[in-house]
Order: C-alpha cells, then sequence, then structure tokens
C-alpha cells in the first residue's frame, strides 16, 4: 500500500495511514492499494461491506458506480491484448471529499502512466485524478481496438494467400474475445455516463462536463468493437468460400486427370483381353505402336485441357 499527498501534481510519501483519515490543508491523498490492504483500510474509510465485498470476489465485476454517504465506490476495466487473447483489469476506486483509493489484483499500466499527468497538470483534488484515469483507460481502448483490427487484416491476408486449419480456431476465437468484451462495454459505458449526467456531489459540477467527450469516445469504442464482430462473420464466410474453392480446385484436377486416363483404359482393356485371333498381338511393333498411340492421345488432351484452363 502506498500513500501520497497529492498537491499540485507533487507526490508527497505519508509513512502513517492515520494521517490520511483529516483532510489536508491542500491537495488529496491518493492510496494505491491491494485487495489484502481492505482490511485495514476499511473500518478506518468506512468502506462499504458490498463494495468491500465485490473488490474481494473471486468473480469478474462488471463495471458500475455506487453511492455511499461518505464515498463513491466505482468499478472500471482495464484492457489488455496480447494478440491471442483480449484481458480485463478491475480498477476498484473509493473516492471520497479528500481522498480516493485504488484497488486493484494486478498490475494496470494507467495507473503508472497517470503520475506524470498529474505533475504536468498541477492537479490537487481526488475527482480531477478519477476524471483523468477514465480518460486514461478509455483511451487505451482505442489502442487495443488499433491491435485487434491489424490482427483482423493479417488474418484475411494470411487467408487469401494460403488458407489454413488453424485459421477457423483463430477467427473463433477472436470472436468470442470480441463478443464477450462487448458484452462489457455496456455497462462501463453507463458508468461514463452516469459521472456525465447524475449530480454527484463529489465531483466539480464544471468536471463533470468533460466526462461527457470520454462518454463519447465510450459510444464510438462501443461501435467500432461491433465493427469488429461484423468483420469476424465476414472473415468466417471468406474462410468457408475459400475451403471450398480448394475443393472444387482439387476435384477439378482430380476430375481432369481421370478424364486423361479413361480412354487409356480403355486401350488397355481392349489389349488385355485372351483373344487368340488379335493380329496386332504378334505383330513385331504392335507394342510399341499402342504406346506412343497412348502417349500422344494422353498428351494430347492434357493441352487440350490446359489450354482450356481445366488444369
Amino acid at each position: 500500500m502506498k500513500i501520497r499527498l497529492v498537491n499540485n501534481g507533487v507526490f508527497i510519501p505519508v509513512d502513517d495511514i492515520q494521517q490520511a483519515l483529516t483532510p489536508p490543508a491542500e491537495g488529496f491523498y491518493w492510496i494505491d492499494a491491494d485487495v489484502d490492504d481492505l482490511a485495514v483500510l476499511q473500518p478506518l474509510f468506512m468502506m462499504h461491506d458490498l463494495a468491500v465485498e465485490d473488490c474481494l470476489s473471486d468473480e469478474e465485476q462488471r463495471p458500475k458506480i455506487e453511492i455511499y454517504e461518505s464515498h463513491y465506490f466505482i468499478v472500471i476495466n482495464s484492457i489488455r491484448f496480447d494478440d491471442e487473447e483480449i484481458f480485463l483489469r478491475a480498477v476498484n476506486l473509493f473516492l471520497g471529499r479528500h481522498f480516493i483509493i485504488s484497488v486493484t489484483k494486478q498490475k494496470v499500466s494507467e495507473l503508472r502512466t497517470l503520475k506524470p499527468i498529474l505533475w504536468e497538470q498541477e492537479i490537487s483534488t481526488p475527482d480531477k485524478l478519477l476524471y483523468l484515469l477514465v480518460d486514461l483507460i478509455v483511451d487505451n481502448y482505442f489502442t487495443v481496438g488499433d491491435r485487434i483490427e491489424a490482427r483482423i487484416e493479417k488474418l484475411e491476408e494470411d487467408i487469401l494467400m494460403h488458407t489454413k486449419k488453424s485459421h477457423l480456431n483463430e477467427i473463433i476465437g477472436l470472436r468470442s474475445e470480441i463478443l464477450w468484451l462487448k458484452k462489457v462495454l455496456g455497462p462501463q459505458k453507463e458508468v461514463i455516463n452516469t459521472l456525465n449526467k447524475k449530480d454527484l456531489r463529489l465531483i466539480d459540477d464544471q468536471l463533470q462536463k468533460y466526462f461527457s467527450d470520454i462518454y463519447e469516445n465510450a459510444v464510438k469504442i462501443s461501435e467500432t468493437f461491433e465493427t469488429y464482430r461484423d468483420l469476424m462473420g465476414n472473415l468466417r464466410e471468406a474462410y468457408q468460400s475459400s475451403i471450398a474453392n480448394r475443393a472444387n480446385e482439387i476435384m477439378r484436377v482430380f476430375t481432369a486427370i481421370t478424364t486423361v486416363f479413361m480412354p487409356l483404359t480403355v486401350i488397355t482393356g481392349i489389349y488385355g483381353m485372351n483373344f487368340t485371333n488379335m493380329p496386332e498381338l504378334d505383330w513385331k511393333y504392335g507394342y510399341f505402336v499402342v504406346i506412343g498411340l497412348m502417349v500422344t492421345l494422353g498428351l494430347s488432351m492434357f493441352f487440350i485441357f490446359r489450354k482450356k484452363d481445366w488444369v
């Protein structure tokens, strides 16, 4: 657990948690904690039992905002994409009048990125930290969206160039990830809309208007991932079409080969009969003439098929 007094973007470390209970003369306290620290923080900051229970739960938490008497409890999901799977990490925030407590189970890159921004903008209130953090988290969805789009384009190119069975597994896996993410984006969008429109006493009225920009971005993200879902459907159709075309090409080659060998089979069938009165069997050049005829016939049919682009 790290406790800092933030004033005009300057971080002052605080060793005693008791100091953070009293509003400072200037600035606010930012407590960056793990879930294990909640046992200490809950009684001191009067955190609601349900909010603490949500932080400790192993189940995936949906984005939400809950209004309590002394603080707000906000859950928002940070996103990460490793080219194979999309990961969401819940950022639990307790917003008070003179403090903000961030609780996470894993490391969240936006919390590290936030520190120089606080210093650059000389932030001195917890609601502004909340705004900047939510803005960073939402902007990161655009970055992940660009990477997913690049992945879709690469997958489409690979399918058109050389279709593999593994491509279908990639399509199904990525489409499932996008559909799952779409379900999360809805509640998260509503949380940001609440921060934008609802009368919230712990957030400055002028600052609250800025959440409308974040909400617009959240709407764009939702629409973008809706487009990605449609693209994955098109990609699956392209895969199936490519497989069907390959099967047709193979069948066409086999059909051409069979057609070429059909007359040759007739010839060999005729001269394979065991009749006594077959003059050609006693002819000195019979074997060479028949072989020559078969080669000439086979090559002629092959070049005719090649000219018609059948093989």
